[in-house]
């Protein structure tokens, strides 16, 4: 199930919110810890029995390795509590492995050595990656003592399973959402401002993203004809738009619903293609996957304490688990040692270099290196990457312009303004002033109010008008 779904938005979730409203508060939780197993089992119904397992195997650790970590302080099996972490994370790393990267192993290991290994063909379990990493911070802040043992399974089931965030994000630690899984207050506000950010974030979603997708896909279908270097830079710019609009869509939908239920789930996106450097760039986009590979792997590692050549060592181990959490597929290694490499110039030359730079240069020099990593991001053949590259840069010999360019520009041409106009900052600018002036009582609050139930609705019944006139509806962030 999709929020961007006439189930979702008309069936699942008035049901859901009628329930939670109901019961009493002793009862919240396990609605919605019920509900998300509804949820997952909707897309997912025979990996719904994995993702149980994953909840009952990580809450059973965390009782055993709360249990060590206490031996442990009275003196009794100090080695037990790093037994138990190292267990706990062997066994989600496995289960990702498995059902993630077994074929892709089968298949390399049948390249390199000859071998005749048949593939597992396992489909890929929705939100494994996600759901995986929030369970293991769990542990591993545990065994930091950052948090405390949670001894309530429905409680820790909910945690795991939140149907808002479960399948794409944000991904939530556990140190995150702790206290407001025992004492979380909702209200009118709070449920009026989620409304207002879920509706953001389905017409990011259904009314950029997927006619941003339609065109990308009609430029990627291309291959092998005579595609104008107009064309696929329309194409790769239209993927840009995309895949942020998508994404960020899908964190702004799942923050609206936490803030419906009385959750406050960190965000995920700072309008990062206004960022003047890659670091910059990295520190905006999909905030809480840098963060969890800050805190859990970088600086384990060491991160920048030992010198700079252990730094750039530790840099490129984080980019390339970053490019493989993205997918088992060796496009998304070669992503992530692209922004590794290109990290690893700016720390050694290239951000000094930037800085000396006008803006609009800085901004204009990440945005290309941004875009053109979205086109190793984007296809999985390293054929279809050679030949998009070539195709960008006219060497091979495809003409500059010809009508099927001119035609898509024209006919997207509104499409790529209201886009580019929101990735920047200016659409938040602009509310922000709305409000300022509107603020206070009166006439010009209640006016305020009244413009803003309009425009939402409106949305509202754009999104559903587009949802059941068009077939087009995926979640790039759904495959990772």
């Amino acid at each position: 199930m999709v929020f961007s779904s006439i189930v979702f938005l008309f069936y699942f979730l008035p049901i859901i919110l009628l329930l939670y409203y109901v019961v009493p508060r002793k009862g919240k939780n396990g609605v919605l810890f019920l509900c998300s197993l509804v949820f997952y089992a909707w897309g997912e119904p025979v990996y719904l029995f994995l993702m149980l397992f994953s909840i009952v195997c990580n809450f059973s650790l965390g009782l055993l390795l709360d249990r060590s970590i206490k031996k442990a302080e009275n003196g009794k099996g100090y080695k037990e509590p790093k037994m138990w972490l190292f267990f706990a994370v062997a066994l989600n790393i496995g289960l990702l492995a498995f059902f993630k990267y077994a074929d892709f192993l089968i298949q390399n290991s049948n390249l390199l050595l000859n071998t005749q290994i048949k593939p597992l063909l396992l489909p890929l379990p929705l939100g494994i990656s996600f759901y995986t990493f929030q369970a293991m911070s769990y542990l591993i802040d545990l065994y930091r003592r950052k948090v405390n043992v949670q001894k309530n399974f429905i409680d820790f089931g909910t945690y795991v399973a939140l149907f808002p965030q479960l399948i794409a994000g944000p991904i939530v630690r556990f140190s995150d959402i702790a206290f407001q899984l025992r004492e979380r207050k909702e209200s009118w506000d709070l449920f009026a401002n989620g409304v207002v950010r879920f509706m953001i974030g389905l017409s990011k979603k259904v009314l950029l993203a997927n006619n941003a997708g339609i065109v990308f896909d009609q430029v990627a279908q291309m291959q092998g004809s005579s595609a104008s270097v107009l064309s696929v830079w329309i194409g790769i710019l239209m993927f840009t738009f995309q895949i942020y609009f998508d994404f960020s869509g899908y964190s702004d939908t799942a923050i609206g619903l936490g803030k419906m239920f009385g959750f406050s789930f960190p965000e995920n996106f700072d309008h990062p293609y206004t960022s003047k450097s890659i670091t910059e760039f990295w520190r905006r986009w999909h905030m809480t996957l840098g963060t969890w590979f800050r805190e859990y792997v970088y600086i384990p590692l060491g991160g920048n304490r030992n010198g700079l050549k252990r730094q750039i060592f530790n840099l490129f181990v984080v980019w390339t688990l970053t490019g493989i959490w993205h997918g088992a597929s060796w496009n998304f290694v070669i992503w992530g040692l692209y922004f590794g490499v290109l990290l690893v110039l700016e720390k050694l030359f290239l951000l000094n270099w930037l800085k000396k730079m006008p803006l609009i240069i800085q901004h204009g020099i990440t945005f290309f290196l941004v875009m053109m990593s979205w086109v190793i991001f984007s296809f999985d053949s390293i054929e279809q990457i050679s030949w998009y590259f070539q195709s960008l840069f006219a060497f091979n010999g495809n003409i500059a312009i010809d009508s099927q360019g001119q035609y898509l520009l024209k006919s997207n041409f509104i499409l790529l303004i209201v886009m580019s106009f929101g990735v920047t900052t200016l659409p938040q600018k602009m509310t922000f002033k709305i409000r300022a002036f509107f603020k206070g009582k009166g006439y010009r609050l209640i006016f305020y109010c009244l413009l803003q139930t309009i425009i939402i609705i409106a949305l509202f019944f754009l999104v559903i008008a587009y949802l059941v006139s068009s077939s087009y509806n995926p979640f790039l962030y759904f495959r990772f």
